[in-house]
């Protein structure tokens, strides 16, 4: 049997890959094939919004761990990550941010023309569908459905009210003009359904006679003949198999998977490679470095009432979701969210809040009391920074993870403000009169010393890692990584750096993580990509 050809060949099925299989595959004389590890979106859990806590640690999930974190107490953090197509958009919590206008400007002005806010608008326009109805900065008609809450909790409302007793603007687009202030996010749903990359890029057009999709299947290596990438290896339960790619290989596998596989291939720092008994393809020294993440504490309330969604899971509940799509289970659980200066006169915000109308924590294994509310501070803009290695040149096992986090000591003097901010919210007059007592961190914890020492014990991710084969002038690579940031991977058209035919389109390019969720400007990212491929 012959092996089969195509134009392009994308890896990985998730946030860009979809957008990517969508966007090549419309010319009907290029051939796509898109390769995901996971299965298909099946699962009727990814669909309803409310359900998404339940498929972490479960097979659509690639259940990653740190290596033990210096600075968190030596803990080892669960990090999910979708292993399925749609890839986290099908497992996360569909808010839908763009990040600040600035974050991308700065991305130009690290040498990466083309990546400011004017240049990348149009392309978050295109990717949308606003339910509002299209405006200067928001797009009608694009796959992805972006959508207000359907049926908010009282607690969300009762979280914007106290949000603006304390002087924020109430901001009710975070994605508009003005990031700062209070209110409830949007999120990518249609119709109280989740709407991600999967629903929105794939779906519609997978009957494609061009468009090959193949699920369960590992990417192994990228293959390469001299310098230039040809094609992929994989395995699946068949045994390996080698496909080719005529025009290009593109990495869509996350800021995970894309430095992985780089480094399987025999792409990165010389020295870890040879340990490995790799071969050494190209000697970049930037891969898997410069890892960035937003991290979050869990600052919960008991509540006196139910006013939120502990007490939700009912069959007459899901009943009226499947018949009507409508109640508790279109919620997407981080119903409220806030951008705030902890310092003034700060230029940015740098503290995000994910409020959640209940008691769970610890992604949703841990729930400290029966009923009541989470604020979620979170650090918007870490200045401590990770990396991805391998531990062992077998595909299958995964790679090694150090994040690092709060190892610069202002990353962590945000999130104890986090913490004090989210007491002072839970005085006020809006939310007091529903909030029993303090459950996390708890009214012994008082000190500067007891607070900074519950941050350390009980932080986690808020899964946008990023950064990891960050894009930059073929001039800096040779640059320090003590002076700065590390050498780049990709250049500004994310072609990596001597390795002709291969990309890396997708949030391991950021240079900079951006200030707010990651999975929109993931799908950006995709977008404007394709247009690079396609050379318009």
């Amino acid at each position: 049997m012959a092996t089969p050809v195509y134009d392009y060949v994308i890896v990985g099925a998730g946030s860009a890959g979809c957008v990517l299989a969508h966007r090549l595959s419309a010319d009907p004389d290029v051939r796509v094939l898109l390769i995901e590890a996971g299965p298909r979106d099946r699962n009727w859990k990814i669909h309803v919004p409310a359900a998404f806590p339940k498929l972490f640690k479960t097979r659509i999930d690639w259940a990653f761990h740190t290596e033990p974190e210096p600075d968190l107490d030596g803990r080892r953090l669960y990090w999910p990550r979708g292993k399925v197509l749609g890839g986290s958009s099908s497992i996360n919590a569909m808010v839908y941010i763009r990040g600040h206008h600035r974050d991308y400007d700065r991305w130009r002005d690290l040498g990466n023309p083309s990546w400011a806010w004017d240049d990348v608008l149009p392309y978050f326009r295109r990717s949308q569908h606003q339910n509002r109805g299209a405006s200067e900065l928001h797009g009608t008609g694009g796959p992805l459905h972006v959508s207000d809450q359907l049926e908010p909790t009282p607690a969300a409302l009762a979280f914007v009210a106290a949000g603006e007793e304390l002087g924020w603007p109430r901001n009710d687009d975070f994605n508009g003009p003005h990031q700062t202030g209070v209110g409830l996010y949007q999120v990518t749903q249609k119709s109280g359904r989740r709407c991600s990359a999967a629903a929105a890029y794939l779906t519609p057009v997978r009957q494609r006679p061009n468009l090959t999709v193949k699920t369960g299947a590992l990417a192994t290596k990228v293959l390469i003949e001299g310098q230039r990438a040809t094609g992929v290896e994989l395995r699946t339960v068949f045994g390996s198999r080698r496909l080719y790619a005529e025009r290009e290989v593109i990495l869509a596998a996350g800021a995970v998977g894309s430095p992985h596989l780089l480094l399987l291939s025999g792409i990165g720092p010389s020295e870890s490679l040879r340990r490995h008994g790799l071969p050494v393809v190209a000697d970049l020294a930037g891969v898997g470095r410069n890892l960035q993440d937003h991290v979050l504490v869990s600052v919960v309330f008991r509540t006196r009432e139910d006013v939120g969604l502990d007490h939700s899971e009912t069959l007459g509940n899901l009943i009226r979701y499947l018949l009507h799509q409508q109640g508790p289970y279109t919620s997407n659980v981080c119903e409220g969210g806030a951008f705030v200066r902890t310092v003034p006169d700060r230029e940015l915000p740098d503290l995000q809040f994910h409020f959640l109308p209940t008691a769970i924590t610890d992604h949703g294994f841990g729930e400290p009391t029966d009923q009541g509310i989470n604020f979620g501070p979170t650090l918007l803009r870490p200045k401590s920074v990770g990396d991805i290695s391998l531990r062992t040149s077998d595909p299958t096992d995964p790679p090694q993870i150090r994040a690092n986090y709060l190892h610069h000591p202002a990353d962590l003097k945000v999130l104890m403000e986090g913490v004090r901010l989210s007491r002072r919210l839970a005085e006020t007059q809006a939310l007091s009169a529903h909030i029993d007592f303090e459950v996390l961190p708890g009214n012994d914890t008082t000190t500067d010393e007891e607070i900074a020492a519950f941050v350390r014990r009980s932080a986690q991710t808020l899964y946008h890692p990023v950064g990891t084969c960050r894009m930059g002038p073929a001039a800096e690579l040779s640059a320090n990584p003590e002076d700065g940031l590390p050498p780049p991977v990709v250049d500004a058209e994310l072609k990596v750096h001597g390795v002709d035919g291969l990309r890396v389109a997708d949030a391991s390019i950021m240079p900079e993580i951006i200030g707010g969720n990651t999975n929109a400007p993931a799908m950006m990212i995709a977008e404007k990509a394709a247009d690079m491929i396609l050379g318009k």
